[in-house]
């Protein structure tokens, strides 16, 4: 009994110094809004003198690397402006801890670390994206104890990682208390990755999990980790092996970055909705619906006194509406701005962001899609921008 009262004392200590060193993910930097996505960070798993995962005579590393490198120069073509930055572009061993240095130092916007996967059943084969978070299943532990295990390659790992055991289930309880703002966007990314393997790269869905995986539990931004397929399963090693192959898994990934990038910034810039968006539902005019008029639901008032002020956007629709309470859910200082073809709503003005974001969760019960955005003399800008002219 002493003794299993020590090792729980000690477990309890681990945890604790470990997030003394490495603290959670949500207070590593200050928030950042990803209005725009510029900088990009792309890491092929593992390199030098850890080869990965090895089916046949198939090496994970050089798998990882190609479509590491087809990924980004897909991204530079059609995105000129973004900045692509790779961990490793050669065949060389980077620590896990200095890989989500690298992404961090270049305060980037997105991180996509790729991997390929390998099991002792040799049937089993797919692709399967990851975020950080607590594993559900002894399979993604097992996945995230074989990605930790390069750890144990580095030199004072023991120091660097404050005592982490990879191979150690326990040391796993302190993905519990990860506390990921970045959650929501890499679930999304991650979704869009798994929809356009088994859509267009015709690959088996093993769907979107989590797992405590260190190298995104360091960066500071939203992150996945891609397993493009399992080298163990001789089919699957086979398309990996091929450079038709790894072009389309690629592609694939490209094609999931593209989408997301088009989200995100529609959900930050006025210019960037168009019309193939989808608004929520607004109630019938005043005059269609005076006897089912929605009692009106107060917000804070208006105490904008500058030429930079935030709202929120409820809608974007072709046809034009009075910005009455009863139009709008009973939402009140609602206010319309045309742009051919579209009209969009808004909700409030204030004065700063933090009030903007107390108010959006009151509006996303009527309007879950709803989001904040910024002005600046009446002109609609991001909110990265806004953030940084207020500096």
């Amino acid at each position: 009994m002493k003794i299993s009262c020590q090792k729980h004392i000690y477990l309890i200590v681990f945890i604790l110094s470990f997030f003394v060193l490495f603290p959670v993910k949500k207070g590593l930097t200050q928030s950042k809004d990803a209005s725009r996505l510029s900088v990009i960070v792309i890491d092929p798993g593992h390199g030098g003198k850890d080869p990965g995962t090895v089916g046949g005579n198939v090496e994970e590393k050089n798998v990882v690397l190609d479509i590491a490198l087809k990924l980004g120069e897909q991204i530079q073509k059609e995105f000129p402006d973004i900045k692509v930055v790779y961990t490793r572009k050669t065949d060389v061993f980077i620590p896990l801890h200095k890989r989500a240095e690298i992404a961090n130092k270049s305060n980037a916007d997105l991180f996509i670390s790729i991997h390929a996967n390998a099991v002792e059943q040799s049937y089993v084969y797919g692709t399967e994206t990851f975020v950080l978070g607590q594993h559900r299943s002894q399979d993604n532990l097992e996945v995230a104890k074989k990605e930790n295990s390069v750890i144990l390659l580095e030199d004072d790992y023991t120091n660097t990682y404050e005592g982490f055991d990879p191979n150690s289930s326990e040391s796993y309880i302190m993905f519990e208390l990860v506390q990921d703002e970045y959650k929501e966007q890499s679930i999304s990314l991650a979704n869009i990755v798994q929809n356009e393997f088994r859509e267009r790269a015709m690959r088996k869905d093993r769907s979107v999990k989590e797992a405590g995986f260190l190298v995104l539990r360091r960066t500071t931004m939203p992150g996945v980790l891609i397993e493009t397929g399992f080298l163990s399963n001789s089919s699957e090693r086979n398309y990996l092996s091929s450079p038709g192959g790894r072009a389309n898994i690629a592609s694939a990934i490209f094609r999931a970055f593209k989408t997301y990038k088009t989200d995100v910034e529609q959900k930050s810039s006025f210019h960037l909705v168009t019309s193939d968006v989808k608004p929520q539902p607004v109630p019938r005019p005043v005059a269609e619906s005076k006897k089912q008029a929605a009692p009106a639901i107060e917000t804070k008032p208006n105490t904008v006194k500058k030429d930079l002020y935030y709202s929120i956007q409820i809608a974007a629709l072709k046809k034009k509406l009075n910005p009455a309470a009863e139009n709008f859910e009973g939402l009140t200082n609602v206010f319309r701005v045309d742009a051919p073809p579209l009209s969009r709503y808004f909700s409030g003005k204030y004065e700063n962001r933090s009030t903007a974001e107390a108010e959006l969760s009151a509006v996303q019960k009527k309007y879950p899609a709803a989001f904040v955005v910024a002005f600046h003399n009446n002109q609609l800008i991001s909110v990265k921008m806004a953030q940084e002219l207020e500096k």
